[in-house]
């Protein structure tokens, strides 16, 4: 069962991707849009986001290096501790847990961190992997991108981030456990 559920899992991960990019641009070929003409026109407005978001990316790096330099993540690692015990996950993954949410570059540093120390097709290597592509960056999308357009009542943007970023860790996990154990 383990090995088919695998084979399943690859087969997925190497055509999801292309798959959709086929599927958007049939559909616009469908619908009579230009596709590349409207993606170049994507493009050029992505460049002025680009600019509008840096003070919120140089703001957020700031915060979030003030956060792992004040002992505030080992700290932090310190109290989920007997939490992560409880559910399985390796404790060298909990930084990459609290810090995902926060940052895609610091993320992807521990994450290659992680990789480096354990090796790539370790459990903790693939659980990182898989943690770092099942999770976004919550907190840096909400500073830059609502920042950038002047949105200031996120609502119930941050917890429901909080909570897919939860459910991807956990997902990740568990499917990490089901494949590798």
């Amino acid at each position: 069962m383990s090995e088919q559920f695998k084979n399943i899992v690859n087969i997925i991960s190497v055509v999801a991707i292309p798959l959709m990019i086929l599927v958007f641009v049939l559909f616009g070929i469908f619908k009579k849009v230009k596709v590349y003409e409207k993606f170049i026109e994507g493009s050029k407005e992505g460049f002025d986001v680009a600019i509008k978001i840096i003070p919120f990316l140089v703001g957020m790096l700031f915060a979030i290096g003030i956060f792992r330099a004040s002992g505030a993540m080992d700290f932090l690692v310190l109290i989920l501790k007997p939490i992560t015990n409880l559910i399985g996950m390796p404790p060298e993954a909990l930084p990459l847990a609290i810090l995902r949410p926060l940052s895609g570059s610091g993320s992807l540093g521990l994450m290659t961190e992680l990789m480096n120390t354990h090796g790539v097709d370790s459990f903790i290597g693939v659980l990182a992997s898989t943690m770092y592509g099942s999770t976004e960056t919550t907190f840096y999308i909400l500073a830059v991108y609502f920042g950038s357009v002047n949105i200031t009542k996120t609502r119930h943007a941050l917890p429901a981030g909080l909570i897919a970023d939860l459910f991807g860790m956990l997902g990740a996990l568990f499917i990490c456990k089901l494949i590798l154990n």
